[in-house]
């Protein structure tokens, strides 16, 4: 057994926002979401490892993709732009009214989200797609993948129908393996049509796992109300586990924390088992949104006697390797006393740690175990070895690793390369690699954002413009990342208007919210500037687009107050609404916009 069901644990229940009934099954309950300095759980744990180390001291931003914008490399010549923009604008403005057609959908992670990357990959397909003992080799390419790549407009009802009329067989193994092809091409909405075929046709005998992965579909393609519905739809004798832990990871997904937690408790009233897959999701909303609820899962966990998985074990040692090396130490060694020894990925999480932490030693060690006795015969590392290397300023072993790979390189070496190069200040190197690649390959979208994303590292507008500009040459559709970039490209140069105009080309016309990151580097512009009619406007559009409202946005809302010295008259009522509540730092700001809410009465008076 392992060791969480050793714990002894003492804590306050009310404070911790859940309840223990008389079968100890425990309720997450809706609690306030407290994103500042300064943050710690009133539990002590006695005899839990891994409970023992998760008492959470958490500083600062948590959203991973507010500290992103905040990045300051050197700035380079071409940091301002040139009135120039109309071709790039007329290209973008027809590619935004096109992109209806495109099926790829983009999901809003932070740099340092890895396991959730990897978990949501894992979410996307159902059992039988993600099993290989019961699924084909998902390399192999499938003869109706092959026939709906071939079809006139990609039309799947054609080349399905087609495939009948000339007599040949769909299995349930061919079917399978189809969907994969088309979920690692992100091409859902073909592979909804697939499953809409089926159905229609009746020429499959729906599982558990075909209506999981039908509703994960809807959600990314038609929003969460309409997968909600779905679940409706589907046979009660199917309405189980699988079902309702892909509804939780959608709503994990895009932080929806309240649905989340409302779904999770609702598995337990169902009967419905609570696997390793749903608390492991838990774990990663509340390590994005409230840490200190970490422990509840974890000793929900324990209760329920839910064995904790590698991932588990990840998402611990990110949440302490943040702030507490030794507690995340600690988690590693028990996970191993448990028997699970770290894989490539937990490696890698302690390797970007020690970095951080300026452990740069420990940091190489780790680097040298993944690498092993012969590099060269683990090509798969390779990627994750030169950002690494890169991380730690080693361009001797970033050219090393690169010539381990050039001889037959990959395309996640090659992009691995150019964003190592960047990071290095080796422009020249990266956009060297960056041109190897589009002769050797068609780049997708997100291989042309990997340079991009160099360029908006170094403010190099024009060169990003230039960029963007060969890429809808080349046929490729501007992503979420792509308008990220060029925001933040336009902000830097000082153009707060040009970057607020994309975002308002983007909204209008594109089906998928532009990132929160997007929105707050011109949140964050506006507010410098004491703009508090542009920055309210900001605010309101991400409320408008779905986001919750998090404690980063007050944080910027206020500063825009302040620097226009201008009371913000019930903004306190504002965020208590919000389950937004003050650290030490945000009263500080609430304390110096106090003059100004004097000086404004006293006007009045006058």
């Amino acid at each position: 057994m392992w060791a969480l069901r050793r714990a002894s644990i003492r804590l306050s229940l009310r404070s911790q926002g859940f309840s223990l009934g008389a079968s100890t099954a425990i309720k997450l309950m809706p609690a306030a979401v407290e994103d500042g300095a300064g943050i710690s759980g009133s539990f002590q744990i006695t005899r839990s490892k891994v409970l023992s180390t998760m008492t959470c001291y958490h500083a600062g931003h948590s959203s991973p993709k507010f500290t992103m914008s905040r990045r300051e490399l050197s700035s380079q010549a071409d940091a301002n732009s040139t009135n120039n923009d109309d071709d790039l604008d007329e290209a973008l403005s027809y590619e935004l009214q096109t992109q209806g057609i495109n099926d790829e959908v983009e999901t809003d992670f932070g740099d340092d989200d890895e396991d959730f990357k990897k978990s949501h990959d894992e979410m996307e397909l159902s059992d039988i797609e993600i099993d290989p003992k019961k699924s084909p080799r998902s390399k192999r390419l499938s003869k109706i993948f092959t026939a709906i790549i071939k079809a006139p407009g990609l039309s799947v009802r054609s080349a399905l129908d087609k495939w009948i009329e000339e007599g040949k067989d769909i299995s349930r193994q061919e079917i399978s393996l189809a969907l994969v092809n088309l979920r690692r091409r992100k091409m859902y909405g073909r592979a909804l049509q697939l499953f809409e075929w089926l159905e229609l046709n009746k020429k499959l005998e729906f599982l558990e796992q075909d209506y999981a992965s039908r509703l994960d579909l809807i959600a990314k393609l038609r929003g969460l109300p309409m997968a909600e519905k779905f679940i409706d739809s589907v046979p009660k004798s199917f309405r189980r586990e699988l079902l309702y832990r892909t509804l939780l990871a959608n709503y994990v997904s895009q932080n929806k924390l309240n649905k989340a937690e409302a779904t999770f408790n609702r598995m337990k009233d169902l009967d419905l088992p609570r696997t390793t897959f749903a608390c492991n999701q838990m774990l990663l909303l509340y390590k994005r949104v409230d840490k200190k609820k970490i422990a509840d899962v974890l000793l929900l966990m324990e209760n329920e006697n839910v064995k904790p998985s590698t991932l588990t074990y990840k998402i611990l040692i990110d949440t302490k390797g943040s702030n507490d090396i030794a507690g995340m130490e600690e988690i590693v060694e028990t996970m191993k006393t448990e028997g699970i020894e770290p894989d490539l990925q937990t490696q890698a999480a302690l390797a970007r740690h020690y970095i951080s932490a300026g452990l740069n030693e420990r940091a190489e060690a780790i680097l040298k175990e993944m690498e092993g006795e012969n590099v060269k015969k683990k090509q798969w590392v390779c990627p994750t070895l030169l950002c690494l290397y890169a991380k730690l300023g080693k361009a001797d072993e970033v050219e090393r690793i690169w010539k381990v790979c050039e001889s037959s390189p990959r395309i996640e070496d090659c992009t691995s390369a150019v964003e190592a190069w960047g990071a290095l200040n080796k422009i020249d190197k990266a956009e060297e690699i960056f041109e190897f690649m589009s002769k050797k390959w068609k780049l997708s979208s997100g291989n042309y954002n990997v340079l991009l994303k160099v360029y908006l590292n170094h403010n190099m507008l024009l060169k990003g413009k230039d960029l963007v500009k060969r890429m809808l040459d080349s046929g490729c559709k501007v992503n979420l990342l792509t308008y990220n970039a060029l925001v933040k490209l336009h902000v830097q140069a000082g153009e707060v208007e040009k970057a607020n105009t994309l975002l308002q080309t983007a909204i209008q016309q594109n089906r998928n919210k532009p990132l929160f990151d997007t929105f707050m580097a011109i949140m964050e512009e506006y507010a410098k500037s004491g703009d508090i009619h542009n920055a309210e406007k900001i605010f309101y559009q991400m409320r408008k687009a779905g986001y919750i409202s998090r404690f980063t946005q007050y944080q910027v809302l206020i500063q825009a107050y302040i620097n226009a010295k201008q009371p913000a008259y019930g903004i306190s009522e504002r965020m208590k609404a919000d389950n937004i509540f003050p650290n030490k730092a945000m009263s500080k700001q609430l304390v110096q916009m106090n003059p100004f809410e004097k000086t404004a009465v006293l006007a009045l008076l006058d």
